[in-house]
């Protein structure tokens, strides 16, 4: 049975649907990670518990902004603790006129605009080129798609879409969504790269569940400016399908194993 390991963004830090049973404190030859790790279980009638093993990307108190996460950390600490498999989840804006805010997604490709993180395990004399081009793992896209088209309502759920990181911690500039869109970005975020690589590196399947919370920068309703009250708002009800799709997936991927 396959360890599970969940990254979770902004809105997951408390999951009360999990039963947790430890927390692990891990050093890494990369630094301290962002807290200690979580561990639960799934309960399952007749059957063994699915262990999960829960990392905040952004610590227990939302302390670390995007562009100072020490990803590689995180993600050698997942491994190291048993971790086989990563979900990771994201809120992001929606710069595709069919997401609307409270949509769920689950990308398929990214393109990484962030700049001067560490971005692999690479070191002198061990250099490694790993292979990107489908850069979610699609076994585990494909759980998180059945779940949630079990779970949501067919207009709320994008089963595809290219995902762009940018720097952060601030939000975009009209012009710079404008141009995202040019590039053939459908969402924007700030945490999936070097993230999804890194996993990559360390032959962890990785896929990501994101939940729109707005409309990006310049459009729709944020055309003159992001609302953060109503930002917070869809991200509170958004979260609890989130925790729903990712229970789900993860049971119905371990009964189809």
């Amino acid at each position: 049975m396959a360890c599970w390991g969940v990254i979770g963004g902004s809105g997951l830090d408390v999951w009360d649907e999990l039963t947790w049973i430890d927390e692990v404190a891990i050093s890494t030859p990369y630094g301290e990670p962002s807290s200690v790790l979580r561990i639960g279980e799934i309960e399952r009638l007749s059957k063994p518990p699915i262990k999960v093993i829960y990392l905040p990307r952004h610590g227990l108190d939302h302390r670390y902004a995007p562009h100072r996460i020490n990803y590689r950390a995180n993600v050698w600490a997942l491994k190291q603790a048993g971790a086989q498999k990563l979900i990771a989840t994201a809120t992001v804006g929606s710069i595709a006129l069919n997401i609307k805010a409270g949509s769920i997604c689950v990308p398929d490709q990214l393109i990484d605009y962030t700049w001067g993180r560490e971005q692999s395990f690479s070191e002198d004399g061990n250099v490694l080129h790993i292979d990107f081009t489908h850069p979610f793992d699609e076994a585990l896209r494909s759980a998180l798609i059945r779940s949630s088209k079990a779970l949501i309502a067919y207009e709320d759920f994008h089963d595809d879409g290219t995902y762009a990181c940018t720097q952060g911690p601030r939000l975009e500039t009209a012009a710079e969504i404008v141009r995202l869109a040019k590039d053939g970005c459908s969402l924007v975020g700030m945490t999936a790269m070097p993230e999804a690589a890194l996993a990559r590196e360390l032959g962890l399947p990785y896929a990501l569940l994101c939940l729109s919370v707005n409309a990006a920068a310049g459009l729709g309703l944020s055309a003159e400016a992001i609302d953060h009250d109503d930002l917070k708002r869809v991200m509170a009800q958004g979260m609890h399908q989130i925790k729903a799709i990712l229970l789900s997936a993860m049971q119905s991927d371990e009964d189809r194993a």
